[in-house]
Protein backbone atom coordinates (compact mmCIF):
# COMPACT_ATOMS: atom_id res chain seq x y z
CA UNK A 1 0.00 0.00 0.00
CA UNK A 2 2.98 2.30 0.54
CA UNK A 3 3.60 2.22 -3.23
CA UNK A 4 0.57 4.45 -3.82
CA UNK A 5 -0.51 7.98 -2.92
CA UNK A 6 -0.82 8.27 0.86
CA UNK A 7 -4.12 10.14 0.96
CA UNK A 8 -5.77 7.85 -1.61
CA UNK A 9 -4.63 4.74 0.27
CA UNK A 10 -5.95 6.18 3.53
CA UNK A 11 -9.39 6.63 1.98
CA UNK A 12 -9.30 3.17 0.40
CA UNK A 13 -8.29 1.44 3.64
CA UNK A 14 -10.98 3.16 5.69
CA UNK A 15 -13.67 2.46 3.08
CA UNK A 16 -12.64 -1.21 3.13
CA UNK A 17 -12.92 -1.27 6.91
CA UNK A 18 -16.31 0.42 6.69
CA UNK A 19 -17.54 -2.21 4.24
CA UNK A 20 -16.41 -4.97 6.61
CA UNK A 21 -18.08 -3.32 9.60
CA UNK A 22 -21.36 -2.96 7.71
CA UNK A 23 -21.77 -6.75 8.06
CA UNK A 24 -22.74 -7.39 11.67
CA UNK A 25 -20.91 -10.74 12.13
CA UNK A 26 -17.72 -9.27 10.64
CA UNK A 27 -17.99 -6.22 12.86
CA UNK A 28 -18.41 -8.43 15.91
CA UNK A 29 -15.37 -10.46 14.88
CA UNK A 30 -13.29 -7.32 14.35
CA UNK A 31 -14.35 -5.93 17.69
CA UNK A 32 -13.47 -9.16 19.46
CA UNK A 33 -10.13 -9.38 17.70
CA UNK A 34 -8.94 -5.80 18.10
CA UNK A 35 -10.21 -4.64 21.46
CA UNK A 36 -8.15 -5.08 24.60
CA UNK A 37 -9.20 -5.64 28.20
CA UNK A 38 -10.62 -2.43 29.67
CA UNK A 39 -8.10 -0.24 31.51
CA UNK A 40 -10.31 2.63 32.70
CA UNK A 41 -8.92 6.14 32.95
CA UNK A 42 -10.68 9.15 34.48
CA UNK A 43 -9.64 12.51 33.05
CA UNK A 44 -11.23 15.98 32.89
CA UNK A 45 -14.47 14.56 34.22
CA UNK A 46 -14.85 11.79 31.65
CA UNK A 47 -14.40 8.02 31.83
CA UNK A 48 -12.22 6.43 29.12
CA UNK A 49 -12.14 2.65 28.68
CA UNK A 50 -8.36 2.72 28.08
CA UNK A 51 -5.65 5.39 27.70
CA UNK A 52 -5.29 5.20 23.90
CA UNK A 53 -7.09 7.54 21.53
CA UNK A 54 -6.85 8.72 17.94
CA UNK A 55 -5.64 12.26 17.30
CA UNK A 56 -7.49 14.75 15.16
CA UNK A 57 -6.94 14.73 11.42
CA UNK A 58 -7.59 11.05 10.83
CA UNK A 59 -11.40 11.08 10.80
CA UNK A 60 -11.92 14.71 9.90
CA UNK A 61 -15.61 14.40 9.08
CA UNK A 62 -16.70 11.82 11.67
CA UNK A 63 -17.57 9.22 9.05
CA UNK A 64 -15.60 6.29 10.50
CA UNK A 65 -16.68 6.34 14.16
CA UNK A 66 -18.23 2.87 14.04
CA UNK A 67 -15.04 1.43 12.57
CA UNK A 68 -12.70 3.20 15.00
CA UNK A 69 -14.87 2.05 17.89
CA UNK A 70 -14.46 -1.54 16.67
CA UNK A 71 -10.66 -1.09 16.69
CA UNK A 72 -10.78 -0.28 20.39
CA UNK A 73 -9.90 3.40 20.61
CA UNK A 74 -11.11 4.89 23.87
CA UNK A 75 -11.55 8.28 22.26
CA UNK A 76 -11.42 9.85 18.82
CA UNK A 77 -10.94 13.52 18.03
CA UNK A 78 -12.83 14.50 14.92
CA UNK A 79 -11.84 17.45 12.76
CA UNK A 80 -10.23 19.84 12.74
CA UNK A 81 -13.72 21.30 12.20
CA UNK A 82 -14.27 24.76 10.74
CA UNK A 83 -17.54 26.70 10.45
CA UNK A 84 -17.63 26.53 6.66
CA UNK A 85 -16.59 23.55 4.53
CA UNK A 86 -13.19 23.93 2.91
CA UNK A 87 -11.23 21.79 0.48
CA UNK A 88 -7.83 22.30 2.07
CA UNK A 89 -4.56 22.65 0.28
CA UNK A 90 -3.70 21.41 -3.20
CA UNK A 91 -2.87 17.72 -3.61
CA UNK A 92 -0.57 15.90 -3.08
CA UNK A 93 -0.49 17.02 0.56
CA UNK A 94 0.30 13.87 2.55
CA UNK A 95 3.70 12.19 2.29
CA UNK A 96 5.31 9.16 3.95
CA UNK A 97 8.92 9.04 5.15
CA UNK A 98 9.32 5.30 5.86
CA UNK A 99 13.01 5.58 6.74
CA UNK A 100 12.06 7.96 9.56
CA UNK A 101 8.72 6.35 10.45
CA UNK A 102 7.18 9.74 9.80
CA UNK A 103 4.62 11.67 7.78
CA UNK A 104 4.55 15.17 6.39
CA UNK A 105 1.13 16.67 5.84
CA UNK A 106 -0.16 20.03 4.69
CA UNK A 107 -3.83 19.12 4.53
CA UNK A 108 -5.03 22.61 5.46
CA UNK A 109 -8.11 21.84 7.57
CA UNK A 110 -10.01 20.13 4.75
CA UNK A 111 -13.41 19.21 6.18
CA UNK A 112 -17.14 19.24 5.41
CA UNK A 113 -17.95 22.03 7.87
CA UNK A 114 -19.49 22.09 11.33
CA UNK A 115 -23.12 21.42 10.36
CA UNK A 116 -22.39 18.30 8.32
CA UNK A 117 -19.97 16.91 10.90
CA UNK A 118 -22.35 17.56 13.77
CA UNK A 119 -25.04 15.63 11.89
CA UNK A 120 -22.65 12.72 11.30
CA UNK A 121 -21.86 12.40 15.00
CA UNK A 122 -25.53 12.64 15.97
CA UNK A 123 -26.36 9.90 13.48
CA UNK A 124 -23.65 7.63 14.92
CA UNK A 125 -24.80 8.24 18.49
CA UNK A 126 -28.38 7.39 17.55
CA UNK A 127 -27.32 4.19 15.80
CA UNK A 128 -24.90 3.01 18.53
CA UNK A 129 -26.10 4.43 21.86
CA UNK A 130 -24.29 1.68 23.76
CA UNK A 131 -20.85 2.78 22.60
CA UNK A 132 -18.45 3.94 25.29
CA UNK A 133 -16.10 5.70 22.89
CA UNK A 134 -15.50 9.32 23.83
CA UNK A 135 -15.72 11.92 21.04
CA UNK A 136 -13.58 15.05 21.09
CA UNK A 137 -14.31 18.02 18.87
CA UNK A 138 -11.12 19.57 17.51
CA UNK A 139 -12.09 23.05 16.30
CA UNK A 140 -10.36 25.68 14.20
CA UNK A 141 -10.92 28.71 12.03
CA UNK A 142 -11.53 28.95 8.31
CA UNK A 143 -8.55 29.97 6.20
CA UNK A 144 -10.34 33.11 4.99
CA UNK A 145 -11.14 34.30 8.52
CA UNK A 146 -8.64 36.93 9.69
CA UNK A 147 -6.94 36.27 13.02
CA UNK A 148 -8.67 39.21 14.68
CA UNK A 149 -12.01 37.48 14.01
CA UNK A 150 -10.81 33.96 14.86
CA UNK A 151 -12.69 33.79 18.18
CA UNK A 152 -16.02 33.98 16.35
CA UNK A 153 -15.14 30.89 14.28
CA UNK A 154 -14.27 28.89 17.40
CA UNK A 155 -17.52 30.00 19.05
CA UNK A 156 -19.54 28.93 16.00
CA UNK A 157 -17.97 25.47 16.03
CA UNK A 158 -18.41 25.18 19.79
CA UNK A 159 -22.13 25.90 19.55
CA UNK A 160 -22.65 23.60 16.55
CA UNK A 161 -20.90 20.61 18.15
CA UNK A 162 -21.82 21.16 21.77
CA UNK A 163 -24.63 18.60 21.92
CA UNK A 164 -22.75 15.81 20.14
CA UNK A 165 -19.15 15.81 21.46
CA UNK A 166 -17.81 15.05 24.93
CA UNK A 167 -14.95 17.55 25.01
CA UNK A 168 -13.40 20.28 22.88
CA UNK A 169 -9.84 20.94 21.72
CA UNK A 170 -8.94 24.40 20.43
CA UNK A 171 -6.45 23.95 17.60
CA UNK A 172 -4.21 26.98 17.09
CA UNK A 173 -1.08 24.97 16.39
CA UNK A 174 -1.40 23.51 12.90
CA UNK A 175 1.33 24.82 10.59
CA UNK A 176 -0.87 24.39 7.51
CA UNK A 177 -3.20 27.37 7.89
CA UNK A 178 -1.36 30.66 7.30
CA UNK A 179 -1.01 32.70 10.48
CA UNK A 180 -2.79 30.18 12.69
CA UNK A 181 0.15 29.63 15.04
CA UNK A 182 0.14 33.33 15.87
CA UNK A 183 -2.99 32.56 17.88
CA UNK A 184 -0.83 30.68 20.41
CA UNK A 185 0.19 34.04 21.91
CA UNK A 186 -1.51 34.78 25.20
CA UNK A 187 -3.68 37.79 24.15
CA UNK A 188 -5.20 35.81 21.27
CA UNK A 189 -5.80 32.75 23.46
CA UNK A 190 -7.40 34.86 26.17
CA UNK A 191 -9.85 36.23 23.61
CA UNK A 192 -10.70 32.77 22.23
CA UNK A 193 -11.04 30.98 25.55
CA UNK A 194 -12.74 33.95 27.20
CA UNK A 195 -15.47 33.79 24.55
CA UNK A 196 -15.80 30.01 24.84
CA UNK A 197 -15.79 29.89 28.64
CA UNK A 198 -18.46 32.58 28.84
CA UNK A 199 -20.81 30.38 26.81
CA UNK A 200 -19.65 27.13 28.39
CA UNK A 201 -20.20 28.05 32.05
CA UNK A 202 -23.73 29.21 31.26
CA UNK A 203 -24.68 25.72 30.02
CA UNK A 204 -26.18 23.15 32.43
CA UNK A 205 -23.33 20.71 31.75
CA UNK A 206 -20.16 22.58 30.71
CA UNK A 207 -17.87 20.66 28.38
CA UNK A 208 -14.13 20.23 29.04
CA UNK A 209 -12.09 22.75 27.04
CA UNK A 210 -8.55 21.79 26.04
CA UNK A 211 -5.79 23.53 24.10
CA UNK A 212 -3.53 21.78 21.57
CA UNK A 213 -0.07 23.30 21.19
CA UNK A 214 2.89 23.02 18.84
CA UNK A 215 6.20 21.37 19.76
CA UNK A 216 8.13 24.35 18.36
CA UNK A 217 7.35 26.80 21.18
CA UNK A 218 10.08 28.33 23.34
CA UNK A 219 10.15 27.84 27.11
CA UNK A 220 8.90 31.41 27.52
CA UNK A 221 5.89 30.62 25.31
CA UNK A 222 5.29 27.39 27.21
CA UNK A 223 5.38 29.36 30.47
CA UNK A 224 2.70 31.65 29.05
CA UNK A 225 0.62 28.61 28.06
CA UNK A 226 0.99 27.13 31.55
CA UNK A 227 -0.05 30.38 33.20
CA UNK A 228 -3.02 30.77 30.88
CA UNK A 229 -4.18 27.19 31.47
CA UNK A 230 -4.19 27.75 35.23
CA UNK A 231 -5.68 31.26 35.14
CA UNK A 232 -8.48 30.35 32.74
CA UNK A 233 -9.09 26.95 34.33
CA UNK A 234 -8.66 24.95 31.14
CA UNK A 235 -9.66 21.31 31.46
CA UNK A 236 -6.48 20.05 29.78
CA UNK A 237 -3.66 20.45 27.27
CA UNK A 238 -2.71 18.34 24.25
CA UNK A 239 1.04 18.12 23.67
CA UNK A 240 1.79 18.21 20.84
CA UNK A 241 0.81 18.91 17.25
CA UNK A 242 3.18 18.39 14.30
CA UNK A 243 6.50 20.22 13.95
CA UNK A 244 7.88 22.45 11.20
CA UNK A 245 11.41 21.26 12.03
CA UNK A 246 13.26 18.89 9.71
CA UNK A 247 16.23 18.23 11.99
CA UNK A 248 17.62 14.71 12.32
CA UNK A 249 15.81 13.12 9.37
CA UNK A 250 17.56 10.27 7.56
CA UNK A 251 15.36 10.58 4.46
CA UNK A 252 17.27 12.06 1.53
CA UNK A 253 17.46 15.82 1.88
CA UNK A 254 16.55 16.34 -1.79
CA UNK A 255 13.27 14.46 -1.26
CA UNK A 256 12.47 16.52 1.84
CA UNK A 257 13.01 19.71 -0.14
CA UNK A 258 10.86 18.36 -2.98
CA UNK A 259 8.01 17.62 -0.57
CA UNK A 260 8.20 21.13 0.82
CA UNK A 261 6.12 22.67 3.58
CA UNK A 262 3.96 20.79 6.06
CA UNK A 263 3.80 19.42 9.58
CA UNK A 264 6.12 16.55 10.42
CA UNK A 265 4.74 13.78 12.65
CA UNK A 266 5.85 10.38 13.88
CA UNK A 267 9.13 9.25 15.40
CA UNK A 268 11.09 12.47 14.66
CA UNK A 269 8.75 14.50 16.91
CA UNK A 270 8.63 11.97 19.75
CA UNK A 271 11.46 13.35 21.87
CA UNK A 272 10.46 17.00 21.57
CA UNK A 273 6.77 16.33 22.21
CA UNK A 274 7.67 14.44 25.38
CA UNK A 275 9.98 17.26 26.48
CA UNK A 276 7.14 19.76 26.04
CA UNK A 277 4.72 17.47 27.89
CA UNK A 278 7.11 17.04 30.80
CA UNK A 279 7.85 20.78 30.96
CA UNK A 280 4.17 21.72 30.97
CA UNK A 281 3.38 19.12 33.61
CA UNK A 282 6.09 20.62 35.84
CA UNK A 283 5.09 24.24 35.20
CA UNK A 284 1.42 23.56 35.95
CA UNK A 285 2.40 21.56 39.05
CA UNK A 286 0.43 18.59 37.73
CA UNK A 287 -2.85 20.48 38.11
CA UNK A 288 -3.81 20.32 34.42
CA UNK A 289 -4.58 16.91 32.84
CA UNK A 290 -2.66 16.35 29.63
CA UNK A 291 -2.92 14.23 26.51
CA UNK A 292 0.43 13.09 25.14
CA UNK A 293 0.71 12.91 21.37
CA UNK A 294 3.70 12.58 19.06
CA UNK A 295 5.64 9.52 17.98
CA UNK A 296 3.60 6.88 19.83
CA UNK A 297 4.00 3.51 18.12
CA UNK A 298 4.44 1.02 20.99
CA UNK A 299 3.51 0.38 24.60
CA UNK A 300 6.93 1.70 25.63
CA UNK A 301 6.25 4.94 23.74
CA UNK A 302 2.91 5.28 25.50
CA UNK A 303 4.48 4.50 28.87
CA UNK A 304 7.01 7.28 28.29
CA UNK A 305 4.19 9.80 27.75
CA UNK A 306 2.27 8.59 30.79
CA UNK A 307 5.34 8.76 33.02
CA UNK A 308 6.02 12.30 31.75
CA UNK A 309 2.67 13.62 32.94
CA UNK A 310 0.05 12.48 30.43
CA UNK A 311 -3.18 10.89 31.60
CA UNK A 312 -4.12 9.86 28.05
CA UNK A 313 -2.16 9.14 24.87
CA UNK A 314 -3.08 9.69 21.23
CA UNK A 315 -1.73 8.00 18.11
CA UNK A 316 -1.87 9.04 14.46
CA UNK A 317 1.25 8.28 12.46
CA UNK A 318 1.79 5.17 14.56
CA UNK A 319 -1.61 3.91 13.40
CA UNK A 320 -0.44 4.22 9.77
CA UNK A 321 2.77 2.27 10.36
CA UNK A 322 1.64 -0.26 12.98
CA UNK A 323 -1.80 -1.02 11.56
CA UNK A 324 -5.25 -1.65 13.08
CA UNK A 325 -3.99 -3.72 16.03
CA UNK A 326 -2.12 -0.78 17.55
CA UNK A 327 -4.60 -0.14 20.38
CA UNK A 328 -4.65 -3.78 21.46
CA UNK A 329 -0.85 -4.07 21.28
CA UNK A 330 -0.24 -0.91 23.30
CA UNK A 331 -2.88 -1.70 25.94
CA UNK A 332 -1.65 -5.28 26.33
CA UNK A 333 1.92 -3.97 26.63
CA UNK A 334 0.89 -1.45 29.27
CA UNK A 335 -1.01 -4.13 31.15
Amino acid sequence: MFRYDAEAVHAFAMRSLRNACSVAPLRAALTAGFRSVNQPVSSFGLEFRNPIGLAAGFDKNAVYLRELDALGFSHVEIGTVTPLPQVGNEKPRLFRLPADKALINRMGFNNDGMESISANIAKWRAAYPQSRMIIGGNIGKNKVTPNEDAASDYVKCFKALYDVVDYFVVNVSSPNTPGLRELQERPALEKIFGSLQEINVARPNPKPLLLKIAPDLTNFQLDEISSLALDMKLAGLVATNTTISRQGLVTDKALIEEIGAGGLSGKPVQLRSTEVLKYLHHQTRGQIPMIGSGGVFTAEDAREKLSSGATLVQVWTGFIYEGPTIVRKICNGLR
